[in-house]
């Protein structure tokens, strides 16, 4: 059973997108783990644009969430682990709708985070998965799922989803194309 499977069998929205690659499973995910790696320009600038109100509330002298801290980024996910070099997991618990994200960490994301069930939340893993081919090749696929712990959050979660889905769809085909792309620097 798939890391994904184990902590979010159950969801409302999800989206999935492969790259073939010539390069080992080992490669294409060792590479997701290092520094840059994650770090697209497009993805960047669509992050600023989106925390944009926040933070210019913040530079005026309105409370603002966001202006103590980073650009959201995958540091921001909680690693939910390694299935050697068949899959990397990772989630995220929060209020995405909301303009600081509403994150919540947990000290144990891996015991945790399966069975969190707070209120008015949404529960995101997204994953790396690896699948060999028939013509010898890597199948380099990411998925992300989502489950919304009650109605609130589903009626709040839905149309955010639908806004950010073809950004988030872009930034997942932009890194899948970046991790073999990196993935090739270290196989030379």
């Amino acid at each position: 059973m798939q890391l994904i499977d184990q902590y979010l069998p159950t969801f409302q929205f999800q989206e999935r997108h492969t790259l073939i690659s010539d390069l080992p499973p080992k490669i294409l995910l060792d590479a997701v783990m290092l520094p840059g790696t994650t770090q697209d320009p497009w993805a960047k600038g669509f992050i600023r644009l989106r925390e944009l109100p926040d933070r210019m509330l913040g530079r005026l002298g309105a409370e603002s969430g966001l202006s103590q801290r980073p650009a959201f980024g995958l540091d921001d996910f909680m690693p939910l682990g390694r299935d050697a070099d068949r899959e990397l997991a990772f989630g995220l618990l929060g209020r995405f709708w909301q303009c600081d994200y509403g994150l919540v960490r947990l000290q144990e994301p891996e015991a945790q985070f399966a069975r969190y069930t707070e209120a008015n939340l949404a529960k995101l893993v997204l994953n790396f998965s690896t699948e060999p081919t028939p013509e010898g090749q890597t199948k380099l696929v990411t998925q992300t799922r989502v489950h919304c712990t009650d109605g609130s959050a589903l009626r709040s979660f839905t149309p955010y989803w639908w806004l950010i889905r073809p950004v988030s769809g872009l930034i997942r085909r932009r890194l899948l194309t970046r991790i073999h792309r990196v993935a090739g620097s270290l196989h030379e």
